[in-house]
């Protein structure tokens, strides 16, 4: 909503949420979210053409265009729990829409939602509208958090589904003039309501199978002194591939790509697909292995336990660039590594949120429970966060590296070693540091998918 306000100046944009909160922090100069180049965009357009505002009936009864971002969160009990989308939000949406629209509206979907989603939203608007026509689009996001601006000015492509009837064309056209302002005619592709909104579970599914892929192509180079950057690189050379996704890590996190690949295994079982769905099934699983492997290859290296020793996280963010946790693979790997004691530093991820992750159940992230304050039991007591890579790494056993923050990159490892328990482990889950190096300083290095350390092969990972 920035960018469109920013590339079209002649166009008022309101974003409206429920939680004043939510909205106070968005009229602040302090943003609530960490992205780069956001913060100049808001700034430009903020009470210009720009504005944040609790008062949500107001403007929707003033709005031509709404577009719906409410949370679709995986269901956690009843049919389909721990797969399919959760559309409670999206239907109290419609529902105060329908209640408080006057005139026509082009609705357009930007949640992740279930393939035929619109067809179950359309019924609720037709039936509460009072003789108001509403048209339904949908237009997926294909942004990656940490270079969302960019992928904003820039895109590959700008998706935009409608139904296939002059009223549903209408009103494409129409938001695809508003995409016109900045992006070029040629990336703006249109298709039918239903292949728009599987576009975007498939998009996530590729990308996540991808990483997968090179994961389980990781764990056999381990096992055969082959190095996994090298496979990647040549691996991607072929133009028919490409290099993208495929850096092999400790698995891959954030709000999408587990979501929606359960969303499809959900919908494959549903639709008599049960092959299908264990395909994409699969992708979870390689993905748990991966940081399964990252730990037991961990514990077994520590003589098969970590208990009353201190381990030193750097990096709780599923990635670098952004301050979002959500699916984060830090979370299983704390979860498995846990002793007496660990220290955790992330410089974008503050204390509270690192406890409340720790303490939550799957998919307690993606309802309004995680916003709420935490209660004091639930903070896991043998972990302190630190907002010093050295304070954390002071008296530790072992380094685990999990998110690829540039600083890591850079770190004074030689000060690190000197001020940590002898054996001296780094555990680099990201493949950022330069082990060779870390090795001549002293350290015991596990690169993900590199040829093993000779202390890591005398200790195989533990089943």
């Amino acid at each position: 909503m920035a960018v469109i306000a920013l590339k079209c100046p002649s166009i008022e944009v309101v974003v409206v949420d429920i939680s004043t909160t939510r909205i106070s922090a968005w009229n602040n100069d302090q943003l609530p979210i960490y992205e780069p180049g956001l913060d100049d965009v808001v700034k430009q357009c903020r009470g210009r053409n720009l504005f944040f505002s609790s008062v949500v009936e107001k403007h929707i009864f003033e709005a031509d265009i709404i577009f719906v971002s409410v949370n679709t969160p995986t269901k956690t009990r009843g049919l389909g729990a721990d797969k399919v989308a959760d559309l409670t939000y999206w239907e109290s949406a419609a529902r105060t829409i329908a209640d408080v629209a006057k005139s026509d509206k082009i609705m357009v979907k930007k949640s992740i939602v279930p393939v035929k989603c619109a067809e179950a939203i359309e019924k609720i608007l037709k039936h509460n509208s009072k003789g108001i026509n509403f048209e339904i689009l949908s237009n997926p996001e294909f942004l990656a958090e940490g270079t969302t601006s960019n992928d904003l000015f820039n895109p590959d492509r700008v998706l935009l589904g409608g139904r296939e009837t002059p009223e549903g064309q209408k009103a494409v056209q129409v938001l695809k003039d508003v995409y016109v302002h900045w992006v070029p005619v040629d990336r703006i592709i249109t298709t039918n309501l239903w292949s728009a909104e599987l576009s975007k579970l498939a998009a996530n599914a590729f990308l996540a199978q991808r990483i997968s892929s090179v994961n389980s192509m990781s764990a056999l180079c381990e096992a055969t002194s082959a190095d996994v950057t090298e496979v990647a690189y040549a691996v991607g050379r072929d133009s028919r591939i490409g290099p993208r996704f495929l850096n092999a890590s400790v698995g891959f996190g954030g709000s999408c790509f587990q979501k929606d690949i359960l969303n499809l295994v959900y919908i494959c079982e549903c639709n008599g697909l049960p092959e299908v769905a264990h395909y994409w099934k699969q992708v979870i699983k390689a993905n748990d292995y991966q940081k399964s492997m990252f730990v037991n290859r961990f514990v077994s290296s520590m003589f098969n336990t970590v208990l009353g020793k201190k381990i030193a996280v750097l990096g709780f963010a599923f990635k670098k660039d952004t301050g979002d946790t959500r699916e984060t693979p830090t979370i299983d790997v704390c979860e498995g590594l846990l002793g007496d004691k660990a220290a955790i530093y992330d410089h974008q991820v503050t204390e509270d949120q690192i406890q409340r992750d720790l303490a939550m159940n799957k998919f307690d992230w993606d309802h309004p429970i995680h916003l709420q304050p935490m209660s004091p039991t639930a903070v896991k007591k043998q972990v302190t966060v630190t907002w010093d890579a050295y304070e954390a790494t002071k008296g530790a056993h072992g380094v685990c590296i999990l998110t690829e923050w540039d600083e890591f990159k850079v770190l004074d490892y030689k000060r690190i070693y000197d001020n940590m328990e002898k054996p001296t482990f780094v555990f680099d889950g990201r493949n950022i540091v330069d082990a060779e190096k870390l090795r001549k300083i002293g350290f015991i290095v596990y690169s993900i998918g590199k040829p093993l350390d000779a202390w890591l092969k005398d200790m195989p990972a533990v089943a």
